[in-house]
């Protein structure tokens, strides 16, 4: 069996917030490899798989020593003879090893490190191409790409309130327009954030840009200025999707908003919302509510969530029972996909397909702290889930990203659909009729 596992070894690495994250190699009997770093956020919701840190002296706590030896001590021979093309067999191998839903004891980012090499070692042993791996028999699919513009919350010192504002080019009819949109908006928007005196950070933690604000408005509206300014039509060419964050805004008393000094409970946080949504070119919300208040998400779902996609992120936490409740619910229309929320490739995979079969929209997304590596691409190609989101046009670990999915588009022997416009669940959109009609 050439794609039989011969070794595993992991090894400490850095994010790109020079914080430690697990690194591991796989090495199959026919020679081929496969080397992935593993992904870490900073807004991380309650119900991810638990990574697990050294908390000792060495970078404030953060050291992954253990979880290496997680993987060389154990993992390692849980796994080793195994068919690297079987990914579900490794993986549920590894849950096994471990023992717990949430892969606590030898740690999410020791199993996910050794999930993702496995994964990139069966694309290397096929023709080299992970995404056509991946996909096998299904659809390949050029992603719509989520493109941050400007940061706030956990991502850039909470400037503002809300963490990301980001652009969705609708208009573009190949995934390398889409991106250069992308760029043209966030440079005309930084353009226009000089003339209007804001002190700018070219650089947030995911390559947005970043302004002490005096309300959240304001950066749905800089954002609507920089697609205007681009020469693109708000609403029709390009528009806004918000990434709330809502778990990092609640205090227990409601959803507070300190740049505009104030407090609102839910009810008037959804009306603010609301509005926002009817004043702005607004196509995606994600994270409006926190994750245990299911309720304010349905209402979400029925006042906001008609004819724009409503994205559950720390809500699903790409989990299968937590989707699950969703989906029986009627909460939501979207899902976010990360695969260290997961704790293995086969559970993200499991989640994607299952939002899927139920009619949500589908995103996979990166981290805050994430690194060089380019499988998220192929991920969203051979997965076919129709956007992803990555960060902004800056920053080598996002661009990376980016140049993946330039290159498949470039260079792919089977032309591959681009996703666009229609990637982006609008249940009551009318068909010819714009965001802003």
């Amino acid at each position: 069996m050439t794609c039989e596992i011969r070794s595993v070894r992991a090894f400490e690495a850095l994010d790109s917030r020079g914080r430690p994250t697990v690194g591991c190699v796989v090495r199959l009997a026919s020679g081929q490899h496969g080397r992935a770093i593993v992904p870490s956020g900073a807004s991380t919701g309650q119900y991810e798989a638990h990574e697990l840190r050294d908390h000792d002296d060495r970078y404030d706590g953060y050291g992954t020593r253990r979880a290496v030896r997680s993987v060389n001590e154990t993992l390692a021979h849980a796994v080793v003879g195994m068919d690297a093309e079987d990914q579900h067999e490794v993986d549920r191998a590894m849950e096994a090893a471990d023992g717990t839903p949430e892969l606590s004891n030898l740690g999410a980012n020791a199993v996910l490190a050794v999930s993702l090499a496995v994964a990139v070692a069966g694309g290397a042993h096929g023709d080299g191409q992970l995404w056509r791996h991946l996909a096998g028999d299904a659809e390949a699919l050029l992603p719509t790409p989520m493109v941050n513009i400007f940061s706030g919350g956990a991502h850039a010192g909470r400037t503002i309130d809300i963490q990301d504002v980001l652009v969705v080019p609708l208009g573009a009819e190949s995934f390398a327009e889409a991106i250069e949109w992308a760029d043209r908006v966030r440079r005309a928007t930084a353009q226009l954030m000089d003339r209007r005196g804001h002190g700018v950070t070219l650089v947030a933690d995911e390559g947005g840009l970043a302004a002490n604000l005096t309300t959240n408005r304001e950066g749905l509206e800089i954002v609507t200025d920089g697609i205007a300014a681009a020469g693109l039509t708000p609403g029709v060419d390009a528009a806004l999707a918000v990434d709330v964050a809502a778990n990092q805004l609640w205090d227990g008393d409601g959803y507070r908003l300190a740049v505009e000094d104030r407090t609102l409970d839910p009810s008037q946080w959804l009306d603010t919302l609301e509005e926002w949504c009817n004043a702005f070119p607004i196509i995606s919300v994600e994270d409006p509510f926190t994750d245990d208040d299911w309720t304010s998400w349905g209402e979400a779902t029925a006042r906001i969530g008609r004819d724009r996609q409503l994205l559950g992120d720390d809500l699903f936490a790409t989990n299968a029972q937590r989707l699950a409740r969703g989906v029986a619910a009627g909460v939501a229309n979207a899902v976010l996909v990360k695969v260290n929320q997961a704790g293995t490739v086969s559970r993200a995979r499991d989640v994607l397909r299952l939002a899927q079969s139920h009619g949500y929209a589908t995103v996979v997304s990166a981290r805050s702290g994430d690194t060089e590596d380019t499988w998220l691409a192929d991920l969203a190609v051979g997965w076919g889930a129709g956007q992803i989101k990555v960060g902004s046009t800056m920053r080598s670990e996002r661009t990376a990203k980016w140049n993946r999915l330039l290159e498949i588009e470039a260079l792919s022997s089977r032309r591959l659909r681009f996703a666009g416009a229609d990637a982006l669940l609008r249940p009551q959109l009318a068909p010819g009729r714009t965001m802003l009609s």
